[in-house]
Formats: C-alpha cells, sequence, structure tokens
C-alpha cells in the first residue's frame, strides 16, 4: 500500500491549476492557439545529452519503435508547415534519467511558437509571460554566454583549449573528464559555476550560446566573429525556466545536424535515435520563419511556491507515479 497522501498536496495542485488558468488567459489575449500533439512519434531528440524513451507498439503497420517526446516541438512545427499560425501547448515530456531537485523522468513542458516573430520579441514576450506568473521577479538583464564564462571562470568556451577545460571541469565537477568534449565541460561549467548565479536579482536571459549547443536553431556571427546559435535561455533564482530558439526551417541542414548527432552518439556508446522523417517531410514542404520557446511548468510553480524540490508541486513524481 502507497502510503503517500494526496491530500497532503491538494492546496499545491490547486495553484497548479490557477497558473495554469493564467498561462492559458495570457496567450488567449494574444490569439495564440492552444494545440495538442501524440506524445509518441516515430522519431526522437537525437541530442546527446538527452536520453529519449522509446517502446514497441502495435499499431496498423505492426510492430514499430516509438519514441515519447522529450518536448512537442517536432509535431508543432508539422503544424506550423501546415499553416497553423501561431500555437502554444501544455504538454507532458519524459527524459530517461532525470530525476533530482529540478528534474522529473516526465514532466510538463510549455510550448509555444510565433511565426513571423524575431527572438528578440520572442525574449520580450517569454518575460511577460514570467512576469504576470512571478510577479516579484524583478528587472531583466541581457547577458552573453562568453561573458559569463570571462567574468567567472576567467576563460573563454569558444578559445580556450579543450584539455584547459577539462582540467577546470574536472575540478569543479570532482569528475574524470579526460574524455570530455568541449560541450561537455562547458555544460557542467555552466550548471555548477554559473547557473546558480543567475537570476538572482531579476530575471537574467542568456544568449549567443556555441553553435554546436542548438541542433534546431538558426546560427550567426557575434560581435567577435564567433558562430553561435540564435539561442536564449532565461533564469530566476538560479533555475533555468526557458529556452528559445530562432526556428531552423532548412530540411537539409537540420537532417545533416540530426546526423551529426547520431554520429557523436556512436562515438560516446550511446543508442542511436531514430530521426523524424516526418519533421524533415514538414521542413521540406515550407515551415514559416518565426522563432518558438519552451518553458519548464513544473520549475516555475516550484519558484512560485517556493518548493525546495520539484516533485513537491506534482501530484506523483517519478518513482512513485
Amino acid at each position: 500500500m502507497d502510503d503517500w497522501q494526496p491530500s497532503a498536496r491538494i492546496e499545491t495542485l490547486r495553484a497548479r491549476a490557477r497558473l495554469l488558468a493564467r498561462v492559458r488567459a495570457f496567450f488567449a489575449t494574444r490569439e495564440v492557439l492552444e494545440v495538442e500533439t501524440p506524445v509518441l512519434g516515430h522519431g526522437g531528440s537525437t541530442d546527446v545529452h538527452l536520453a529519449a524513451l522509446s517502446l514497441t507498439a502495435t499499431t496498423g503497420a505492426g510492430h514499430e519503435r516509438l519514441w515519447l517526446q522529450t518536448s512537442p516541438e517536432f509535431a508543432m512545427k508539422r503544424l506550423l508547415a501546415a499553416g497553423s499560425g501561431p500555437i502554444f501547448q501544455l504538454a507532458r515530456c519524459f527524459r530517461d534519467g532525470e530525476v533530482g531537485p529540478r528534474h522529473n523522468l516526465e514532466f510538463t513542458m510549455l510550448e509555444w511558437y510565433r511565426p513571423g516573430l524575431a527572438l528578440a520579441e520572442l525574449i520580450d514576450e517569454s518575460v511577460a509571460l514570467v512576469r504576470e506568473l512571478l510577479p516579484e521577479a524583478g528587472p531583466r538583464r541581457l547577458r552573453r554566454y562568453r561573458e559569463l564564462f570571462r567574468e567567472q571562470l576567467q576563460v573563454d568556451p569558444f578559445t580556450t583549449p579543450l584539455e584547459s577545460l577539462r582540467r577546470l571541469a574536472g575540478e569543479h565537477g570532482g569528475l574524470d573528464m579526460n574524455d570530455a568534449d568541449r560541450d561537455g565541460c562547458l555544460d557542467l561549467l555552466m550548471g555548477l559555476v554559473i547557473e546558480p548565479t543567475l537570476g538572482r536579482e531579476g530575471i537574467d536571459v542568456v544568449i549567443d550560446y556555441p553553435a554546436s549547443q542548438a541542433a534546431l536553431a538558426r546560427h550567426h556571427r557575434d560581435s567577435e566573429g564567433e558562430r553561435v546559435a540564435a539561442r536564449f535561455e532565461l533564469y530566476v533564482a538560479g533555475l533555468e525556466l526557458a529556452n528559445g530558439y530562432d526556428e531552423l526551417t532548412d530540411a537539409a541542414e537540420q537532417a545533416r545536424r540530426f546526423a551529426a548527432d547520431n554520429a557523436r552518439r556512436r562515438e560516446l556508446g550511446k543508442p542511436e535515435v531514430d530521426v523524424d522523417a516526418r519533421l524533415l517531410a514538414a521542413l521540406e514542404a515550407g515551415m514559416p520563419a518565426g522563432s518558438g520557446v519552451a518553458l519548464g511548468i513544473d520549475r516555475l510553480l516550484q519558484l512560485a511556491l517556493g518548493k525546495a524540490r520539484v516533485e513537491e508541486v506534482m501530484a506523483f513524481a517519478s518513482p512513485r507515479c
């Protein structure tokens, strides 16, 4: 018999319902359509830093491997290509191995897409939504990824030799990083050293990530000529809440990046992930240029209610589910 008492969290569930109602009201006033898409797809996220979950299902085509979505992005982009216009979704998402104070195997993602909207405008909208739900969040500050590493770690994430980054990451993480790649070192340093300092006096928006850290975003050159991703992340109280892109619409380039991800997976001894051919077909048919962002609803509620762990704002977190 499970000794967990749902009544102990009923008020939290009520607060959650109120927050979700405010999210829907926010988008209703902006004429952004709410949609629903399947959590199962024929392809998964190839991102080497994510672990997608798959299953074998009996379908009309026989026994097929299907993938639980790590975000609703692929299906929503197919809707964009079909002419949906601006859309949002509150979706259940799944990522293997992610359990901790800020993570759960299954979680709720708010994701929305704005055809024709520049990334800077989407940043404005994202900040407006966070302020709607966290009125005391404070002022916004724009930070560049490179500046943060220079200020807090005295290294340049783009030019510092890999061996130096491995040594620094090993010192901070207490891990053997001798086989880690550049992004692995940077992710560890970002998570352990830099992220906890962000959003402490307001809303910090980080931009100009390395191009290698945004497989579904456009790339451009920064002020120093470095190739960077058209991407932002939004932080409050040391917690990453949102991740947004100027969306890649080139089908051939997207296919190349998926292939590169799976090649890297093979090098690392990780399982390959099926590429979503339906997404590539939608991009080939023509997805409108624009921007999109994903926001962790459970983390947002965690901040709104002052909870230490994300499981405290869920009815049945892993493994109690």
